[in-house]
């Protein structure tokens, strides 16, 4: 398949991902990160979100983007899987994206509304022992949404992902809908990014025993993803590593353009200015296991950032919670979240933040009075948004 003009590209990436967001409302508000803080800053709460101690945060902290991954030794832990949207700033920010994506995931389960208001109390209470000890708390008793995922996590090969990702096992990417074909120059650009000797080194990280293997492109193309931002650039490549006896293995590798970010950072917070070594740092300081598999670099005067990716790396999916389910996750998750900050944190910030949601636990609900309304307001926003977004993609249609 011939690439698409930018104009025809820009077309299918618009009707793709309006497409996808208009699946369900909880759908919509993973697309939607712009409204989200747009939403947030124009609520009747936003006044009273507390600022909290100037840490990395994912930015974009909903369901979908939690999950298992894999490091170079091969454990598997439920971290952040994606920091695109990743700054130095406010941690509140990250615990009231969380809860509304809990939140609209119970909606869409038919889950009685109090429900969602034990959610964001577990929220607390399972962020809230992370900050205790960020590295034994206790999570509580793990979900069966998580439990499930890890053990599929575990056994996936490269044939999964393969057949995940590309809709094949052997070594060649399948043009089509999702794959579109290189031009010359965004192929020899990729060719001189694989000749890097640090996109070499951390390609071979990940799960290869010998480091000596030489390492080549094998086939590349541009990855279209439903609900990536427009005109950015985005390819999969698959590398081949040969080692000294000419056996080969191989390895699928995301490139994907880092962009300024959309969440709101701290002021005088120092971050790289580099859009995809920003996206690595955090992600070594938040997703440990991720971020080690991380490297930014530079193709077609724009900043990038490439992983290899790994057949343990999967997306929490919640098609449906049951009451009980919806109950533990939204602890254990907010455990994770809250491990991802505290790490980076001395045992006086912890207290201290710690401090400041406890302080606010005697209202409506127990948990902080601005997390339950910002979680509140944000749902009407944003089901007022899902509906107007759907008017006008039945229109469109």
């Amino acid at each position: 398949m011939p690439m698409p003009s930018p104009t025809e590209r820009h077309e299918i990436l618009e009707t793709n991902r309006t497409r996808k967001m208009a699946r369900s409302a909880h759908a919509y508000v993973r697309g939607n990160t712009v409204k989200f803080y747009e939403w947030l800053e124009a609520s009747p709460v936003a006044g009273r979100v507390p600022i909290g101690p100037a840490v990395w945060i994912c930015g974009d902290c909903h369901l979908g983007n939690l999950g298992p991954i894999a490091n170079g030794d091969g454990n598997v832990e439920i971290q952040i899987r994606d920091l695109d949207q990743a700054v130095i700033g406010n941690p509140a920010h990250d615990l009231i994206r969380l809860g509304l994506s809990l939140a609209t995931a119970a909606r869409g389960s038919d889950l009685p509304g109090v429900t969602t208001a034990r959610m964001i109390e577990e929220m607390v209470e399972g962020y809230a022992a992370a900050m205790h000890d960020p590295t034994s708390g206790d999570a509580g008793v793990e979900p069966d949404v998580v439990r499930s995922i890890k053990r599929q996590a575990l056994g996936r090969r490269w044939k999964h992902l393969a057949r995940e990702r590309l809709d094949a096992i052997d070594p060649q990417i399948p043009l089509g809908k999702k794959f579109w074909a290189l031009d010359d120059n965004e192929r020899s650009s990729l060719e001189a990014v694989f000749a890097d000797p640090e996109v070499a080194r951390l390609i071979l990280s990940l799960d290869h025993k010998d480091k000596d293997r030489a390492v080549r492109m094998v086939d590349a193309a541009y990855w279209m993803k439903g609900c990536s931002s427009l005109g950015l650039l985005r390819f999969a490549a698959i590398i081949g590593l040969k080692n000294a006896k000419g056996r080969s293995d191989y390895a699928l590798v995301d490139i994907k353009e880092a962009v300024a970010p959309i969440a709101p950072t701290t002021r005088g917070a120092k971050m790289p200015d580099d859009n995809g070594e920003r996206v690595v740092t955090a992600a070594r300081a938040l997703s440990p296991h991720l971020g080690t598999r991380m490297t930014a670099a530079k193709m077609l005067g724009r900043s990038l950032f490439i992983r290899e990716l790994s057949p343990q790396d999967l997306k929490l999916e919640v098609d449906q919670f049951s009451e009980g389910q919806a109950v533990m996750a939204a602890r254990y998750l907010a455990f994770v979240v809250g491990k991802a900050h505290a790490r980076q944190m001395d045992t006086a910030s912890r207290n201290e933040w710690l401090g400041v949601l406890e302080a606010d636990r005697r209202g409506m609900i127990d948990a902080p009075s601005w997390l339950w309304q910002s979680v509140v307001s944000l749902a009407g926003s944003h089901e007022a948004g899902y509906l107007e977004h759907c008017r006008r993609y039945a229109l469109a249609a």
